[in-house]
């Protein structure tokens, strides 16, 4: 259960990860260094779209979540066979 929750987060976030990947790559004055070497980002969602980015970040969850929803499984009536260890081999589940 956690996750499909953790996908789903993932899918509403990707938006605002790619724009946020954009802005590292594109502006360079979002990166400075602190005085013992290692690298800071400042000021990465100053500016940042972010009611575009979180409607974005809806819509790909919704169109995902309705193509998952409507092409996976069987059609009423039909029953499922678990996978089967037959002969040293595994026979995979399928729709009956």
């Amino acid at each position: 259960m956690i996750r499909v929750v953790i996908e789903n987060i993932l899918l509403f976030l990707l938006p605002t990860i790619a724009y946020v990947g954009w802005v590292l790559i594109t502006r360079p004055e979002t990166v400075q260094r602190t005085p013992d070497g290692r690298i800071r980002p400042t000021k990465l969602l100053d500016d940042a779209p972010l009611l575009w980015l979180a409607g974005a970040g809806a819509i790909l969850l919704v169109v995902v979540l309705v193509a998952f929803g409507s092409t996976s499984g069987g059609k009423p009536g039909q029953q499922y066979s678990p996978p089967v260890y037959k002969d040293g081999r595994i026979e995979p589940g399928h729709i009956e």
